[in-house]
């Protein structure tokens, strides 16, 4: 493949420099949780389902604990208590707690002993059900083969699900290796998870634990017809991150977007309820053997690809550090950039380049998530196909692991059928017709894109050394990423933070940490 001559020295300033602004937080994640952490924990016990009104139970629960200033001591211990106590199991417990039919608070406190013993039978069922679909998945691979590398990625976007799982086995058939199913618009800024199967959605499918069974179900079956695991895509993000990892955990999605700032920057969700949330989401994932994707790509719609490119290699390198923290391995860390290149730009393409390879080699275990040209599409759709083109010859070349398909309408309406199957053909006609092209030529030593690529990491690096010295919050509240001002004690979900009380419990976090050797 092409090979960057990178400076080395720069390259360990700056993962010295993002190590240190990540370690700050442990304060953050030993002392405090979130709502989010209870409603997840709740779910992982059981506690499913929601209210006749439609108010998903782990809301109703936490919210009531939170109501009684109770919730110091964690979701796990009231619920547990009170399934010791009753003989129940949380289920059942929480919907009678649900229908006013129990007060957990009230509940006398029970043995510890008792209280540990029904902790580890719940815990301990739960990381083997999800265990179990990880084998699943490793299986499937060993019996079909590896994932293309770069892998195709499609989007599917109905507001159905039963039309998504009609759109995503055309796409298999096709040839895409993955699927993402795209969240209904703003679904990230709701503090709760739908429940059960929608078919309506703006902008997308709500993201459940039905749409995500309903739609694994379907991708396993389209699998078994064309002969290669199909990849299942949601979104771990927003105001329920560790929810929606749990969700996708239990019904075996593959890989989840569950990026450590991006709700901060561009949905403006309180910083530490952010980082709190991702701190455990990527725990889930670690363990359940998902690969997370990280939003980089968003900070090149917000600000201009050449200029601000260190911004993208400098989050790149803070959400490995996030990552690694909460026991990812590089194999599952599909960091995320984009080709949003000025189009009419001279020697754009050799910027591109410059900057894919730069992701490439920082991050040479990682499944690189390279997103299309989005910001420069048009209602030409003949010369946004042509840009998609272009995309796809740089993926190849620079070796990405997933590439995001660009459809050459997406400028127009949500992408039909046939406007996928043109984006999947263009892919596979280059990938195929250049396949080992970066095998024959070589860059120039002190030519354009060596000398590019290392001025974004020195760049880069100068960069994650200023916040480090400053403090991650500070620099967030100054607009030093993506221009966009964000304040500690402020935001989305603020009043979702609290301390942890002596005693606080969250049995999967131990149990996760424990057997990720963390």
């Amino acid at each position: 493949m092409l090979k960057l001559n990178l400076r080395e020295d720069l390259i360990t300033r700056a993962r010295k420099a993002a190590s240190g602004i990540v370690g700050s937080f442990n304060w953050l994640f030993e002392d405090y949780s979130s709502v989010t952490i209870e409603r997840t924990i709740l779910r992982l016990l059981g506690v499913d389902g929601a209210t006749k009104d439609g108010k998903p139970l782990p809301n109703v629960i936490v919210d009531d604990l939170k109501s009684n200033s109770a919730l110091g001591k964690g979701a796990a211990w009231w619920i547990v208590n009170a399934a010791v106590s009753h003989n129940k199991a949380p289920a059942e417990i929480a919907r009678a707690a649900a229908e006013g039919n129990l007060d957990l608070t009230k509940v006398p406190a029970q043995p510890v002993e008792k209280i540990v013993k029904a902790l580890n039978k719940y815990t301990d069922g739960m990381l083997s059900h999800i265990k179990s679909q990880r084998t699943y998945r490793d299986e499937q691979f060993k019996k079909f083969g590896p994932r293309r590398m770069p892998a195709i990625y499609v989007i599917v976007a109905t507001g159905n699900i039963y039309e998504d799982v009609t759109q995503a086995k055309a796409a298999a058939r096709e040839g895409a290796d993955i699927i993402a199913v795209i969240r209904s618009t703003a679904q990230s800024l709701l503090d709760y998870v739908p429940y059960g199967a929608t078919t309506v959605g703006f902008g997308g499918t709500y993201a459940t634990q039905e749409n995500f069974r309903i739609m694994r179900q379907a991708l396993d079956e389209v699998s078994e017809e064309v002969g290669r695991y199909i990849s299942l895509t949601n979104y771990a993000s927003g105001l329920c991150m560790p929810e929606i990892a749990a969700m996708g955990a239990m019904e075996r999605l593959d890989l989840m977007l569950n990026d450590a700032m991006y709700g901060i920057l561009f949905r403006d969700i309180n910083p530490k309820r952010t980082l709190l949330d991702q701190y455990f989401s990527r725990m889930i994932n670690a363990y359940a053997g998902i690969e997370i994707q990280t939003g980089e790509d968003n900070y090149l719609t917000t600000s201009d690809a050449v200029e601000k490119a260190y911004t993208v290699t400098a989050s790149q390198l803070i959400n490995e550090q996030f990552a690694l923290l909460s026991g990812v391995k590089p194999e599952k860390m599909g960091l995320g950039h984009a080709f949003e290149i000025n189009p009419d730009m001279e020697n754009g393409f050799l910027y591109e380049l410059a900057h894919a390879l730069l992701t490439r080699e920082l991050f040479p275990d990682s499944p690189i998530k390279y997103m299309p040209p989005t910001k420069f599409a048009s209602g030409n759709v003949f010369k946004t196909h042509l840009m998609d083109g272009m995309f796809n010859f740089a993926g190849q070349l620079t070796g990405q692991g997933v590439q995001l398909l660009g459809m050459m309408t997406e400028a127009i309406h949500t992408p039909h059928l046939a406007d996928r199957s043109l984006a999947i053909e263009n892919a596979l006609y280059i990938f195929n017709t250049m396949k080992d092209l970066g095998n024959e030529i070589r860059l120039e030593p002190e030519g354009f894109i060596n000398k590019r690529a290392n001025a974004v990491l020195e760049e880069a690096t100068l960069f994650l050394e200023k916040v480090a010295e400053e403090g991650l919050l500070i620099a967030m509240s100054k607009g030093e990423f993506a221009d966009i001002k964000r304040h500690e004690n402020s935001g989305k979900g603020y009043d979702g933070v609290f301390r942890k009380e002596a005693g606080y419990l969250n049995p999967f976090m131990d149990k996760i940490k424990m057997e990720l050797g963390m």
